[in-house]
């Protein structure tokens, strides 16, 4: 395994990457807590997720392996339905196991950032499983602050779960990239 480069493709994701989207939804759905949900997708499923995303204007982003294969997906959409919202978003970020480790949520995370800014959004916002130390060191690394701890919010795998929320302000110098 090597660690990202920037060599290492991120765009935009396109019909036919909703086979390796939902493999990776599925193991993570499978297997961890950052999916509050026990319900696995389909290819189907994922197309018109896509669809959905891309006819409302919303982003989803692919990082590639070194040989090509959708490594990780990310997407940002709307936090809250009303218009008083319109300028923040909540985001989601899912790498496959094996590529975890090497950089591929921070430079997908950076590039979600950069998007979310261009866009002239002023908030972003990730809902994460308090127990996840990682996801949650990422995003700190990345300038979000912990605004909220909701506990026993969730519930998978017979046990509740605490949810926090961490919120990133968006500047316009933030557009440019790698924050």
């Amino acid at each position: 395994m090597s660690l990202y480069s920037p060599d290492r493709a991120i765009r935009a994701a396109v019909l036919d990457d909703a086979a390796p989207i939902a493999a990776i939804y599925n193991d993570v759905m499978a297997t961890s807590t950052a999916i509050w949900s026990d319900i696995p997708t389909s290819v189907p499923d994922r197309e018109a997720w896509l669809a959905a995303k891309a006819g409302d204007g919303w982003p989803v982003l692919v990082v590639e392996a070194a040989d090509g294969a959708v490594a990780g997906f990310a997407s940002f959409g709307p936090f809250r339905p009303w218009p008083g919202y319109a300028r923040t978003v909540e985001h989601s970020i899912h790498i496959a196991k094996d590529h975890r480790g090497q950089g591929l949520a921070r430079a997908i995370l950076a590039r979600l950032i950069a998007e979310a800014a261009r866009r002239e959004m002023h908030v972003m916002i990730g809902g994460i499983d308090a127990a996840n130390a990682a996801s949650i060191k990422l995003h700190e690394r990345l300038g979000f602050e912990r605004a909220a701890l909701l506990r026993e919010t969730g519930w998978k795998f017979g046990r509740w779960l605490d949810l926090v929320l961490m919120h990133r302000m968006l500047t316009p110098q933030d557009a440019a990239g790698a924050p």
